[in-house]
Parts: structure tokens; sequence; C-alpha cells
């Protein structure tokens, strides 16, 4: 059976999806899907942080891929900073949330330096993939952006929701990213074999 490009992308969403959705029923008392994000689920002391640090990290080496194997630099610079920004907020976890774990502060920043680098690089990708593309392409990567940059303005105005709303970002991006992107063939440079 050959396994395809295709097929991994599908499986690493799937397993972002059931990790983000299930993996909140086995990790600290109190967390909410609604209030709580997934940098929560995979924070210092949380319990099984483990499973989503290793999702981030999954995530963060399939962007690099796409970005990597696009034929166009920008997608190629933007990307990989995204990709691996993404990865290495799995390898820097959040502060801790729950009573008597002491936070080591200085990866929780890490943590932050690389989830705000993730949310601004997939921001100029979406735009820049818009302002490259014609057609539908265009306007989704348009519509992407503006919608990546409200929903994480939503998460600070709302705190209640945040989470809801971080998985809510996450999907789209993804979806978009792993399934729906398609980098304009006449902005691609030609590689000499």
């Amino acid at each position: 059976m050959k396994f395809s490009q295709k097929t991994l992308f599908i499986l690493v969403f799937i397993v972002f999806v059931l990790v983000s959705s299930f993996l909140p029923m086995f990790s600290f008392p109190g967390y909410s899907i609604l209030s709580n994000t997934t940098s929560h689920l995979g924070a210092q002391g949380s319990p099984n942080a483990w499973i989503m640090n290793l999702t981030f990290i999954l995530l963060g080496i399939t962007s690099l891929w796409i970005a990597i194997q696009s034929k166009i630099r920008l997608y190629q610079v933007v990307g990989s900073m995204f990709g691996l920004s993404l990865l290495l907020t799995g390898v820097f976890k959040h502060g801790a949330l729950i009573d008597g774990y002491t936070t080591v502060l200085l990866e929780d920043q890490m943590h932050s330096v690389f989830a705000t680098t993730t949310g601004i690089s997939f921001v100029i990708l979406a735009f820049s993939h818009g302002f490259m593309s014609k057609g539908k392409q265009r306007w989704i990567g348009i519509i992407l952006a503006i919608a990546a940059s409200l929903i994480s303005l939503g998460m600070a105005m709302m705190p209640p929701y945040m989470g809801i709303l971080q998985r809510l970002m996450f999907i789209l991006s993804f979806s978009w990213l792993f399934f729906y992107m398609k980098p304009p063939k006449d902005k691609q440079y030609i590689s000499i074999q």
C-alpha cells in the first residue's frame, strides 16, 4: 500500500482534531475546551502534556514539509518560519496552570515568542498567497488571513471563549494549508535536477 502525501496530511489533521478535542478529558481539573487553549493542554505540569506537545511538533514538521515543497521562495521562507515556530511551541511549554508546579519562566517566555511567531507568520503566508494567486485561491487566502487576525483579536478580547476560538482558527488554518492552498504555478521557480 502506497502512503501518499495527502494521506499524511489527513492523518495529521485528524490527530490534531482528536487530541485537541479529547485530551481535555485527561488534562488538569477544570480544563475547559471553551476557555483553555491547546497550549494549556501542553503546559508545564499538565497531565499528558506530552501528547499535545508532540501534536504541535507533528503539525510543525508537516507545515515545514509543505513550505519546502512549494517552489516559491516567499512560501518557503514564511511557511518555514510558521512550521518551525509551531514545532518549537511543542518544545518550549506554556507556563504551569496547576497548583504546586513551579513554572520555568524562560521556557514559558520562549513558548509565547514562538506561539506569537506562529500566528504572525501564518497571517503573512495567507495574505501573501492571496496577493500572489488568482480566483478562489486569492480570495480564500485573503479572507483566511483576515479571519485568523480577527479570531486572534477575539481571543484577546473574550478570554472565556479563547479555547474554542483558537480551535476554530486552527481547524480553518490547517484545512486551508493541508488541503486547499495551491501555490500559483506562474510564481514557482524552476528547479534544475
